[in-house]
């Protein structure tokens, strides 16, 4: 009597043709199926325009300004850090989405802009980002 041997050969053939035979069906079927339509809803144009960011600028030597821009003028101004949070708070007061900037010469230690973002947070001023010069390609 023979011994069998194990077959350990794996016939994937009929596997291939199986997958081909979907892979025709669906990119016949891809083309013929409609993308859903959403209906959208709409608004109407915004009466206000967006509040023009109030910048805060930290200078060389660490001093602070603050500048406002309305109507295409810059009142620019020299603060201290409790002045800087209650004339942001003012403003916040009256406007809540007033966006703040805050700029810094190059030159100036990435610790004092994290300073005056930190000073600003805690004392819940809202909408902070920094405000960075666009490199030239």
């Amino acid at each position: 009597m023979r011994a069998r041997r194990l077959m350990n050969e794996i016939n994937i053939v009929p596997y291939v043709d199986v997958m081909l035979v979907l892979l025709v069906i669906f990119m016949v079927t891809a083309p013929l199926v409609n993308p859903g339509v959403i209906d959208l809803p709409s608004v109407g144009k915004s009466s206000q325009p967006p509040a023009a960011p109030l910048e805060v600028i930290v200078r060389r030597d660490q001093s602070l300004m603050l500048r406002e821009r309305d109507k295409g003028r810059a009142d620019e101004r020299a603060v201290t850090a409790a002045q800087l949070v209650a004339a942001l708070r003012e403003k916040q007061k009256k406007s809540p989405d007033q966006p703040v900037v805050i700029s810094a010469d190059k030159e100036v230690r990435y610790e004092a802009v994290l300073k005056v973002m930190d000073e600003l947070q805690r004392q819940n001023i809202r909408r902070v980002g920094l405000l960075v010069k666009p490199a030239n390609p």
